[in-house]
């Protein structure tokens, strides 16, 4: 098992993707904290239940898990998981950034608390648990300690190139994206590697948006279960991903693709200052000469 003993942190675990990455890092070998508030799609009420569930499943298969119910989007609350998966499990290897939630709107539409919440969830939700583990981990360090961990993040498609009727969750997780670029860079040093997913699969907030396309087959593949996704999160948990950082991967169904980010294009340089006639002409061929981007999902 190839996360045999390693302890794993997933937030947003009691449904579709976190539930999945859980028990999946569980039938791996790995000892798994639960973490789940038990929100809506939208991150409104709490309900201990979904959380509850996976761990006695696991358990059921003769894996190691305990719930949590901590909020990840505070700093105190990303402190206390850490704690939690610490004094259960006496260590920490993995942190699976997941939890999510969706406040669909066009833009022009959109209202300051869609952003405030989406932006909490998904970034600081980041954020808060990174930096806990992160603090666990130096310390780790500074008693003479050699480290194999990991953050793994959540971007999604729409973070990468955009999605209709989604701009704060496009920003949210375009942020991540970035996010992780610069958590690779700067904790590579302390043996943390970083890396981000942007996964297409069913779940809560992937069926309201997009119904038709998350539709489970009668028969055949079911290319949209989350369940196909983990599988990449298991191995970049591992001690087998060792070096990899930095990377993005999109993943769906069966297949896993390196995604490749922004590159210098085409470029002119004057040598001086332009005048603002002259821009025209001069950026006109390298538009040409650009590849095209890859268009926003639902255009």
């Amino acid at each position: 098992m190839i996360c045999a003993d390693r302890v794993v942190i997933v937030t947003g675990a009691g449904r579709g993707l976190g539930r999945a990455h859980a028990l999946a890092f569980a039938a791996a070998g790995a000892k798994v904290v639960v973490n789940d508030i038990g929100t809506s799609d939208r991150g409104e009420g709490a309900d201990a239940t979904p959380a509850d569930e996976v761990v006695a499943e696991i358990r059921a298969a003769g894996g190691q898990a305990i719930t949590n119910h901590d909020d990840c989007a505070s700093w105190e609350g990303g402190a206390a998981m850490v704690r939690a998966a610490v004094e259960a499990f006496g260590d920490l290897h993995v942190v699976v950034n997941n939890a999510g939630i969706v406040r669909d709107r066009m833009f022009v539409s959109s209202e300051a608390h869609e952003w405030d919440a989406v932006m909490r969830v998904h970034v600081m939700g980041h954020v808060c648990v990174s930096r806990a583990a992160t603090n666990y981990w130096r310390e780790q360090i500074k008693k003479g300690r050699t480290l194999d961990v990991r953050i793994l993040n959540t971007s999604s498609g729409a973070g990468l190139q955009g999605s209709i009727g989604q701009t704060a969750y496009s920003a949210a997780k375009g942020a991540i994206a970035s996010m992780t670029l610069v958590q690779a860079a700067e904790l590579g040093r302390y043996g943390i590697t970083v890396n981000a997913i942007a996964p297409a699969a069913r779940t809560r907030m992937t069926e309201a948006a997009f119904a038709d396309m998350m539709k489970k087959p009668e028969s055949g593949f079911d290319a949209m279960d989350p369940a196909n996704v983990s599988p990449l999160l298991v191995w970049l948990g591992s001690a087998q991903s060792a070096g990899v950082t930095g990377r993005m991967f999109e993943t769906q169904g069966g297949r896993i693709t390196v995604f490749e980010g922004w590159h210098p294009g085409p470029t002119v340089d004057s040598g001086a200052r332009w005048a603002p006639e002259d821009v025209d002409a001069a950026v006109r061929p390298l538009l040409a000469a650009a590849r095209p981007a890859a268009p926003v999902y639902g255009t």
